[in-house]
């Protein structure tokens, strides 16, 4: 709930920005693209919303939940809405880093060695069940994904542009897979958890499988170019966050820390949110407001993305662990408890 003082001072501050404030020419398209993709969905809205933020954040996604949920549907999806180049990666134990990111391959016919590109090349990259790949190879999209550039024999290789990886992994059959590290885990923008759909949405599914398997299709919009994807980014990196919103954001961020106002909540946790988180939840706040169709963030934006932005950052001490509290479970009571100035 947004207490009235805020809400009075974001409106003043917004109705003098919109005064003279273009407008959002994303939004349509966008939306467009939103509904495109929940059209093949069924009770999925949150999770397409998060991949629509993470494209325009520039950011990348980690999707948890058990098998036959629509996770990799959904990326599928989303690339069929997308003018752009698409690969999936399919991880087993035995993949290398080179199945990745590319290799340099000997040419008899010019005696020269060159390189040939891997599936991480692409736009947009699915990399499903990641924690079965070895930790080399979840190594290897390390720099792919922070610089979006790729290092084989001494060569700095450019990936294209957008670049978005969305990576999966199941909740369930950990045995002879390879939990992501938290230097990997803090490298997505945000971790979704999918959950089992109820009875309605059950239904619904079953109605969709069927048409699709008697051939209808619904009706789909062209895909949106690469270049509007881009511009799309720009806008919502100027989308205006004001200063008492930033003051939200950092004070949540903060009672993760020892230093900070809740030192009961804090001294359940080993490792502390970092200024990625910050600049994640900022960022992601800004693309939510473009979706709404908003040039300015509200501190909905902010409370409603902060468990998926903060959870997988937060890392509880070991007695907190073994009492059941997790990253998700300590973000939400901070936000029950952090409210906007």
């Amino acid at each position: 709930m947004v207490d009235r003082p805020l809400a009075e001072a974001l409106t003043a501050s917004n109705d003098r920005r919109q005064t003279d404030a273009a407008p959002l020419g994303a939004a349509a398209p966008l939306a467009r693209l939103r509904e495109t993709v929940e059209a093949g969905l069924i009770g999925r809205s949150s999770l397409v919303e998060r991949l629509l933020i993470a494209l325009l954040s520039g950011g990348h996604l980690l999707v948890e939940g058990p098998p036959g949920l629509a996770k990799t549907r959904a990326v599928k999806l989303l690339s069929g809405g997308l003018e752009a180049s698409f690969s999936r990666i399919q991880c087993t134990p035995d993949l290398m880093p080179a199945d990745l990111t590319g290799t340099q391959v000997f040419r008899p016919e010019t005696g020269r060695f060159e390189f040939v590109e891997g599936p991480i090349f692409h736009s947009l990259v699915l990399v499903d069940e990641i924690n079965r790949a070895p930790p080399k190879v979840q190594s290897a999209l390390l720099e792919a994904m922070a610089e979006a550039q790729v290092t084989a024999g001494g060569v700095t290789y450019t990936l294209p542009q957008p670049f978005m990886v969305v990576a999966t992994q199941n909740s369930i059959e950990h045995e002879g897979t390879f939990p992501l590290p938290e230097a990997q885990l803090d490298r997505f923008l945000m971790h979704v958890l999918v959950d089992l759909p109820d009875a309605e949405s059950e239904l619904r599914i079953l109605d969709l499988v069927e048409r699709e398997a008697a051939g209808e299709t619904a009706s789909r919009h062209p895909p949106i170019a690469s270049e509007a994807i881009l511009d799309a980014r720009r806008q919502a990196a100027s989308i205006h966050l004001a200063p008492a919103l930033k003051d939200y954001i950092v004070r949540l961020v903060m009672a993760t820390r020892k230093s900070g106002a809740m030192p009961d909540l804090a001294e359940k946790i080993e490792h502390a949110v970092s200024p990625r988180g910050s600049l994640a939840l900022a960022a992601a706040a800004r693309a939510r407001a473009l979706l709404a169709g908003r040039d300015y963030a509200v501190p909905e934006d902010v409370a409603e993305l902060a468990p998926d932005i903060l959870a997988h950052r937060v890392i509880p001490t070991w007695r907190a662990s073994a009492e059941g509290v997790t990253g998700r479970s300590l973000v939400e009571r901070l936000i029950a408890r952090v409210e906007p100035l």
